[in-house]
């Protein structure tokens, strides 16, 4: 059995030493109540100590904590700051919440095209829930020309990773495609490979 209190002790010596990854780890942990009471606004302390010392994943995880309200007062403008901080650095699910914040316009202006960009970047790397909301897209015409050849492929990809919505959604928009479009689809989908991309590094360049 996992010993979560014993892995939250170690965490906070590690923190308390300047360890970015266990300070986030530790914020993680009082963010799901493992090994320590459930607490936002502790875990919102780590995480910004652990963004202080430009921890990819605690931007993302502090942005989370602005998007939902939790530990901290909601706010969408502060959310989308730290998700594009993580999302130009790599991290696939602040790509993927930055499009969401963009296709919903919460924190920034509804646009589209970027929406697109940033779920089509954290689709590349593989990320799942990015892959099925770029189907979306596609099928939608929103941000992109409607495009059933890619919403099939992205949503075959998704789905050979145990998505359902995108197994459900594959099967949808067959109805609406030719035979050859579908065999187009499911070689580009054969033929995909997954790609780290990262805009910028820590500094920004």
């Amino acid at each position: 059995p996992k010993d979560y209190k014993e892995a939250v002790k170690w965490y906070r010596i590690a923190a308390e030493q300047g360890n970015a990854k266990a300070q986030n780890d530790l914020g993680v942990m009082y963010y799901k109540g493992l090994g320590a009471p459930k607490d936002y606004k502790e875990a919102v302390k780590w995480y910004r100590i652990a963004v202080a010392q430009g921890y990819v994943e605690a931007q993302y995880n502090l942005g989370v904590m602005y998007a939902k309200g939790l530990g901290a007062p909601k706010d969408y403008k502060e959310a989308v700051k730290w998700y594009r901080l993580a999302a130009e650095q790599g991290n696939a699910k602040a790509q993927n919440d930055l499009g969401m914040m963009y296709a919903k316009g919460l924190g920034t202006p509804k646009d589209y095209k970027e929406a697109v960009k940033w779920y089509r970047i954290a689709a590349e790397q593989g990320y799942v829930e990015a892959q099925y909301n770029l189907g979306l897209m596609y099928v939608s015409g929103q941000g992109a020309l409607q495009d059933y050849i890619s919403a099939h492929m992205w949503w075959n990809i998704a789905g050979s990773k145990g998505d359902k919505s995108s197994i459900k959604n594959r099967k949808l928009v067959e109805k609406k495609m030719s035979k050859l479009q579908i065999k187009k689809a499911k070689r580009l989908a054969r033929n995909w490979k997954p790609a780290h991309v990262v805009l910028f590094d820590a500094l920004g360049r």
